[in-house]
């Protein structure tokens, strides 16, 4: 199949898939006489494989080394228990954040209890006072994935 057969085979965008061509995700597809890239049944297979592990909100570098092993059949798997049992507690350390933020939230919501108009609408006033307050402190970054900034790669594709 082509590249676009497998995009909607797969349900995901051309751009994605050469990406992970590019970073090694996908092995290179032969190409036809007419220079298309050719797709077979083990490109679905392992581009599912990626896809579901991205939807576990793992890696791309970790991917790579599950990729390893699932190539090495016999290999001892201790190292993919270690790299689960440290994406779990990324996952864990993300959710404490999340609930942080949730009360964060929760409170910057109970400073306006009604309609008012903006210029006194305590949310944004509280808003205000605070990046005031934090503009030259470090403000800790909005959580984003298991990883946070780390260790993931993007090609700006929302369908990664």
């Amino acid at each position: 199949m082509k590249i676009g057969e497998l995009a909607l085979s797969a349900q995901t965008q051309v751009e994605t898939i050469r990406y992970y061509e590019r970073e090694g995700l996908l092995p290179q597809a032969p190409r036809s006489e007419g220079n298309y890239r050719i797709y077979g049944p083990e490109h679905v297979e392992r581009l599912a494989f990626v896809r579901h592990c991205r939807s576990l909100d793992m890696t791309l570098d970790e991917i790579r080394v599950l990729l390893r092993f699932k190539d090495e059949p016999q290999a001892e798997c201790g190292e993919v228990n270690a790299l689960l049992d440290e994406h779990i507690g990324h996952v864990a350390t993300r959710i404490r954040e999340l609930r942080q933020l949730e009360k964060q939230l929760k409170v910057l919501r109970e400073q306006c209890a009604g309609v008012r108009d903006a210029e006194h609408c305590g949310i944004l006033n509280k808003l205000v006072q605070t990046s005031s307050a934090t503009s030259i402190r470090s403000v800790s970054p909005h959580v984003s994935g298991a990883h946070g900034n780390r260790g993931r790669r993007s090609n700006g594709s929302t369908s990664e």
